[in-house]
This record gives structure tokens, C-alpha cells and sequence, in this order.
């Protein structure tokens, strides 16, 4: 088939190139001029595992290519996929503008019969708006036919993901849609659960909300578990050999971030109030992330007092690993708060420091490598479980830093490693560990 994305972004690129991979003649769209000329170039404006590899492959196999030119990217085409982005307002809905342009540029460029679909994350109602500003601005007398299909992938495993996901949604009202974007899967060999457009539309903001509300559960558990001296790991294990309940997204941490979880809860909210429902339990999902990323810097001043002058070593600044993603990522709120105590802050980051550049605080001291970050440091904080840092020998800490101190927003390391390091360890739902053998300074 032939297919048009429309934005290439995290959703749209991702798509583009795997619908090229399978065997698909796909033209992605973006109005950066810049961008379109790098991505002709083979090289990807995102960081994700294995994705440049394919993009560079299938232009050389010429079933992907790239323009800043909507009546060339629609030309011939017959699937059209809108995935620009839908930007968190300053009420928490989503800002529809992109959505809207592209339906215009679409129903002003088409000259043949075509199927839209909705691949961004819409709020529910927002594929027949769509359909209406199409319709309303048709130039030539061609069928539009309508289908939403959410995406549901990770930053860090999307190539993956697209290639072994769950399920793939189908939201449309006719028959005709549904078999061609059904027959344009078909490769993939994957589930494909079909339904009405609402619903496909409800169930993206609903999958991400009760995920969100899995990690937002198990933080509070851990914060029940440090009181009574229980391990908030063990507690989640036990709880996972529950099938009603699974073991995934119960670990323990300094709080969900990225670009879906904090943006589609917030949406949610609002799409309740706009039906005059109360979304209470959400409410708090939110509110109890927000608080669990500056636990971590409670902790920190509460073992030091007086942060002035003292070096930190951040580890991570991602949101999450294999990934550069920075938005929402709770590097930006425990550097900020580390930072207007007095605080030093060295970072290292294995792939995201050019985009950390632009969202923390002049005055953080970027560094090229894990020791750089905690040599002669007083502590280090693990905020992202990158490999890197979870395979690190911590027993040389004692050597590196100038007092061996670690507080792990991960929970990357066991009791009985730390306890063999000789390093003092602060955790999340766990008890912390001090070495009987040593005075650290104060």
C-alpha cells in the first residue's frame, strides 16, 4: 500500500518506518525543512534502539522517503496518518492545533479517495472534528473515510514493541476501513481488536491512566513499607504472582514522566469535567506522582541538613532508559530543588545531556562518564536505570567518592550488594543500609 504520515516525531516516525519495513511504500511529512533534509539523510532527529538502522535500510530500498511538501506526500497515497503532536495546555487538555492544520492540508491536497487515521493521542470526539473539517474543506470531489488507531509503544522499545505488541486497536464506523487497515497490519501477525472510533479513542487515555495509577499504588506502598520496615520489592512480588493483579509496573521509584503518562492523565481529567465527572482517583494518581518525585530530596536533607557546597553526582537525567527523552523527567524537579539549597550538581546521562541542556538549571556541571560525575562527590542519586549504572561496581565507591552515599530512585542494587560495597544506601520502599565498619562525615 501506499501511505503518508503526517509528523515525524516520536509516533510518526517510528510508524512510518515500521509500516517501510514490512513492506509498505510510506512518504513521511513534516513542514521542518531542516528536519526532513536530515531524515533524507538517514539520520534520526530521536534516539531509539534500532530505529536509524531500519530508517537508513528501507530509503535505500526506496520504500521510505521524506518531504516538507503536503501535496507531493499525498499524492496517489491511500492511507493518511495524522501523528503530530497534541501538546498539554495550561488546563491539562490537549492543544488540538496541529491536529486541526493537518485536516486542512489534507482536504485542500487530496485528489483521491482515502482513509485518515488518527495515530496521536486524541481526547474522545476529536476523529469526527476531524472528519467535519475535512469534509467542510474539501477542494475535489473524493470519499474521506475515518479510523482511529492509538499507538502503544514505550520510548526505549518502540521498534520492539511495533513488532510485538499486545494488540493493535482499530476505532472506525464502517466495515470498508476496517478490512483495508486490517489487511495493512497483516504482517505484523499481531491481535487486532476492532471497535467504534469513541471507544478506540477512550481506551489509549484509559490504558495510560490505570498504568499510571499501578506506579502511583505501589509508590505509596513503598512509602507505607520504609515506616514499617517491610521491602516494598518483596511486597510487589508477592503481589504479582496474582494474575488478577501481574507483577509489571509495580516497581517502586521517584515517579512515572515522559511524554504520555503526566500529558494523558492530565487530559483525562479534563475530558471527565467536560462531562461533569469528577475523576477523583486520577486526581490523586497525579497528585501522589508529583509528591513522589521530591521525596528523594527529602531524603538527601534529611541525612545531610545543610546542602551547601555539597556535590551530588546525578546519575540519569532521561525520564527513562534507552531513551532521550527529557519531558516530565524527574531529573528537572530534584535538580532544581537540589540546586536552590545549595547544592553542586554533577551529571551524567549516556545519551540525553544536549536535550537536559535546554530544561535544567545554568550551573549544572555536565559530565562525559560515570566516574567524572562521582569523583570526590559527598552523594550520588540514581534517577535513571540505565545499564550502564545498574552494572557498575559500587564497591569502588569508597574509592571514588569523597563520602560513599547513594540514594537509588531505582532500586537498582539488592541489600546484600550494598552491604558487601560498604556504602551507605537509601532506597525507595526499603530499609536503608549503613556500613558497620566506618564513620562517614556528616
Amino acid at each position: 500500500m501506499k501511505i503518508s504520515v503526517v509528523g515525524t516525531g516520536y509516533v510518526g516516525l517510528v510508524t512510518g518506518v515500521c509500516l517501510a519495513e514490512i513492506g509498505h511504500e510510506v512518504i513521511c511529512i513534516d513542514t521542518d525543512i531542516n528536519k526532513v533534509n536530515k531524515l533524507k539523510e538517514g539520520k534520526s532527529p530521536i534516539y531509539e534502539p534500532d530505529l536509524e538502522e531500519m530508517m537508513i535500510k528501507n530509503i535505500e530500498e526506496r520504500r521510505l522517503s521524506f518531504t516538507n511538501v503536503h501535496e507531493i506526500g499525498f499524492d496517489k497515497t491511500e492511507v493518511i496518518f495524522i501523528a503530530v503532536g497534541t501538546p498539554q495546555l495550561s488546563d491539562g487538555s490537549a492543544n488540538l492545533e496541529y491536529i486541526e492544520s493537518v485536516a486542512k492540508q489534507i482536504a485542500q491536497k487530496i485528489k483521491n479517495d482515502v482513509i485518515v487515521v488518527i495515530k496521536s493521542t486524541v481526547p474522545v470526539g476529536t476523529n469526527y472534528r476531524v472528519q467535519k473539517i475535512i469534509q467542510d474543506n474539501l477542494v475535489h470531489n473524493v470519499k474521506v473515510f475515518s479510523a482511529s488507531n492509538p499507538e502503544f509503544l514505550r520510548e526505549g522499545s518502540a521498534v520492539k514493541d511495533t513488532f510485538n505488541g499486545d494488540r493493535i486497536v482499530i476505532g472506525t464506523d464502517d466495515h470498508f476501513t476496517a478490512e483495508i487497515l486490517e489487511e495493512m497490519y497483516k504482517p505484523l501477525n499481531l491481535p487486532i481488536f476492532k471497535t467504534d472510533i469513541a471507544s478506540s479513542e477512550m481506551i489509549k487515555y484509559a490504558s495510560n491512566a490505570f498504568l499510571a495509577t499501578k506506579i502511583s499504588f505501589i509508590n505509596e506502598i513503598s512509602n507505607i513499607c520504609e515506616k514499617l520496615g517491610a521491602n516494598v520489592e518483596d511486597v510487589a512480588n508477592g503481589m504479582g504472582y496474582d494474575k488478577r493483579i501481574g507483577r509489571s509496573f509495580l516497581n517502586a521509584g521517584i515517579g512515572y514522566g515522559g511524554s504520555c503518562f503526566p500529558k494523558d492523565t492530565h487530559a483525562l481529567v479534563q475530558i471527565a469535567g467536560g462531562v461533569e465527572h469528577d475523576f477523583e482517583l486520577l486526581k490523586s494518581v497525579i497528585k501522589v506522582n508529583n509528591n513522589q518525585q521530591r521525596l528523594m530530596v527529602d531524603k538527601i536533607v534529611t541525612r545531610f541538613g545543610d546542602l551547601k557546597g555539597k556535590v551530588i553526582g546525578i546519575l540519569g537525567l532521561a525520564f527513562k532508559p534507552n531513551t532521550d527523552d527529557m519531558r516530565e523527567a524527574a531529573s528537572i524537579v530534584l535538580i532544581k530543588e537540589l540546586m536552590s539549597r545549595g547544592a553542586i550538581v554533577r551529571a551524567y546521562d549516556p545519551i540525553s545531556t544536549k536535550n537536559a541542556e535546554k530544561l535544567l538549571p545554568m550551573g549544572v556541571k555536565y559530565t562525559f562518564s560515570l566516574f567524572e560525575a562521582l569523583k570526590g562527590a559527598d552523594a550520588t542519586v540514581i534517577v535513571t536505570e540505565w545499564d550502564e549504572f545498574k552494572q557498575m561496581n559500587i564497591g569502588e565507591l569508597p574509592l571514588i567518592m569523597n563520602q560513599p552515599i547513594m540514594f537509588d530512585g531505582r532500586n537498582c542494587f539488592s541489600e546484600q550488594a550494598v552491604i558487601d560495597a560498604g556504602i551507605e544506601y537509601h532506597s525507595v520502599g526499603r530499609k536503608s543500609v549503613y556500613p558497620s565498619n566506618s564513620l562517614i562525615n556528616s
